[in-house]
């Protein structure tokens, strides 16, 4: 249920292997980190590289890390770890690759050619071309690089950065030392790379970023162009747009700014789909205050009641932090009341954890292990209550399934509901007539605390 659970490939594309052309490839972190991973790897591509699926064939190997909380950095750590062990010329970039986290990798690797940080593309592509250095360029008619470049998820789904960094100063979190201030991308570059991708067979865009609210605030809604045709840098616009392409769009990472209010609508008539993923993070004013977050969980219920009555089918997924520096068993009660009145489809929840360079690591009060534990078992069993409460009700429903995967056993699939990899399943037990990327329609008969169990309705 995490949005940062770190995700380790070692990754393989095709392609004839060049002598002195090899490059080996670690991902780990966030859906956006994936995108970065993606873009190297294209480059890496158009480079004339190939990318090799173990140590041994590499030349050089490329980690991309995760630094959002310790857990995620010691898998960063051991993977550069491995990586110079079995390999031993190692590029390290990403999150871990800024400040003292850089300076760490270092002094534990100090053999590693290059520390970067995220977003270094080029710094990372000058590194490449230094350690492995090879004759061989990039030929387009026999070095087939797709439009939409190289892809680390399946085919018919795909994630759509729309901006790097953000503006918050959250005093738990460090990304915005690590990714910089907002910078949103053009509209219409944004546009044109959603169009590539549905035009390569995506059924469904993952429109991420830092801050999905804040797209074109750094911008000023500046006035781009697509298709032809002015369009605003803002979200409501952007989702307008999406929403022409004829394909799922599901926001992420969405703020709840005030302006959110005018994509409900774009929802409720089928354009985007309707779910939002919204890290509120907690419920009680006083914590929410010590998190430098909006304060307004009262106003926010209040919005939330009016979302789900301009688009009753609204999905609402997000994650909490417990056990934060200060925070009261009045405050963690708070935050369970909040949950049970908002009942949110899906919740992940962290027990707060100092990360070096954050500004909540100064607060006094911080929470013992086990009273953190006592309390994240305790919201999460709230949870999940409400999950099962809310999953019973679409028993007899009908709903759209897009398959994900066919196995032994059948089908397996997500409603609209459900993001790939963090939220539920839908199960199609013995159904085998379809394929990845096939859209379903399915009639839900069975339920359980995360997932659903259905049967495909026979064409009429």
């Amino acid at each position: 249920m995490s949005d940062q659970t770190p995700d380790s490939n070692l990754l393989k594309e095709g392609g004839a292997v060049a002598a002195g052309g090899r490059v080996g490839f670690v991902s780990l972190g966030c859906p956006k980190a994936l995108v970065d991973s993606e873009r190297i790897l294209t480059q890496l591509k158009l480079d004339g590289y190939d990318v090799v699926n173990s140590y041994h064939d590499a030349d050089v190997v490329v980690v991309n890390t995760c630094g959002f909380i310790d857990d995620a950095k010691q898998e960063s750590l051991d993977a550069i770890n491995e990586a110079m062990t079995e390999n031993g010329k190692v590029i390290v970039t990403g999150c871990m690759g800024k400040g003292a986290d850089a300076e760490l990798i270092k002094s534990k690797n100090p053999g590693v050619l290059a520390v970067t940080g995220p977003q270094a593309y080029e710094e990372v592509m000058t590194a490449v071309h230094e350690w492995a250095p090879h004759e061989q360029q990039h030929d387009p008619f026999t070095d087939l690089v797709p439009p939409q470049g190289v892809k680390l998820t399946p085919r018919h789904y795909s994630y759509l950065k729309i901006s790097e960094g953000c503006n918050h100063s959250c005093t738990f979190c460090i990304i915005p030392d690590m990714r910089g201030k907002l910078v949103s991308r053009p509209i219409g570059d944004v546009l044109e790379e959603a169009k590539r991708l549905v035009n390569a067979g995506t059924k469904e865009l993952l429109v991420i970023s830092q801050d999905t609210s804040a797209y074109g605030v750094d911008l000023k809604y500046r006035t781009g162009f697509w298709d032809g045709r002015p369009v605003k840098t803002r979200m409501l616009e952007l989702c307008e747009e999406l929403g022409k392409m004829g394909v799922w769009t599901r926001l992420h990472y969405v703020y709840p700014y005030p302006h959110v209010d005018n994509v409900i609508p774009l929802m409720a008539e089928g354009k985007i789909l309707p779910y939002l993923d919204i890290p509120f993070q907690h419920a009680s004013p006083r914590v929410l205050k010590l998190m430098k977050r909006p304060a307004h969980a009262e106003n926010t219920l209040e919005r939330i009641k009016k979302w789900r009555e301009i688009c009753p089918e609204l999905v609402i997924r997000s994650t909490f932090v417990v056990g934060f520096p200060g925070e009261t068993e009045e405050d963690f009660q708070i935050l369970l009341d909040w949950l049970e009145e908002a009942e949110l489809d899906r919740v992940g929840c962290f027990k707060y954890s100092p990360v070096e360079g954050a500004k909540a690591n100064d607060l006094p009060d911080h929470i013992p292990e086990d009273i953190q534990q006592e309390r994240h078992d305790r919201f999460m069993q709230k949870a999940q209550e409400i999950s099962t409460r809310k999953l019973a009700r679409r028993v007899g429903q009908r709903q759209t399934v897009l398959i994900d995967e066919v196995d032994d056993e059948g089908a397996i699939g997500r409603i609209y509901a459900d993001a790939p990899n963090i939220d539920g399943m839908v199960y199609l037990n013995e159904f085998f007539d379809c394929e990845p990327g096939d859209l379903v329609e399915v009639e839900i008969e069975h339920s359980d605390e995360y997932d659903l169990w259905g049967t495909p309705v026979s064409a009429e």
